[in-house]
This record gives C-alpha cells, structure tokens and sequence, in this order.
C-alpha cells in the first residue's frame, strides 16, 4: 500500500484528481520513464509482491522484417 502521509494527488483521464491508494507518484513517474525508453516496442511488466509493487520489468522488441546489420548494438 503506498503511504498518504504526503497527501500527492494526481489527475485522473476525466480531469479529476485523487489520491492514489496502491502506487505512490515516485512509482508512476518510473512507469512512465519504462514506458519511454521503450521505443516502437516492448513491454513494462508490473511485479506485486506482498500487495506493493515491487519491481518493474521492461522488455523491448525490434521488428525483424526492419532489421539492419548492427542495428541491436545500438
């Protein structure tokens, strides 16, 4: 469970805001940050352990019909 004490609200798709009751915004902005570095493909597994989240995984993919000699290297 993340920890109110700070009472950080974040916004909501439909513009409202609230006050996340299983993530804390530190771990959003980690979310987001994986989600960026992706590139055209790839995945952000969420690990929860004991109820709290507890690792993030990312795996990023390459379209091999695009594949160019060098090109994983980079």
């Amino acid at each position: 469970m993340a920890n109110h004490s700070s009472k950080e609200k974040v916004l909501s798709g439909e513009g409202r805001s609230y006050v996340p009751k299983n993530i804390e915004l530190h771990q959003i902005t980690m979310i987001d940050e994986a989600l960026g570095s992706l590139g055209d493909f790839g995945e952000v597994r969420l690990i929860v352990e004991k109820g709290r989240l507890r690792f993030l995984v990312t795996q990023k993919s390459y379209d091999a019909l695009k594949w160019q000699p060098g090109f994983l290297s980079r």
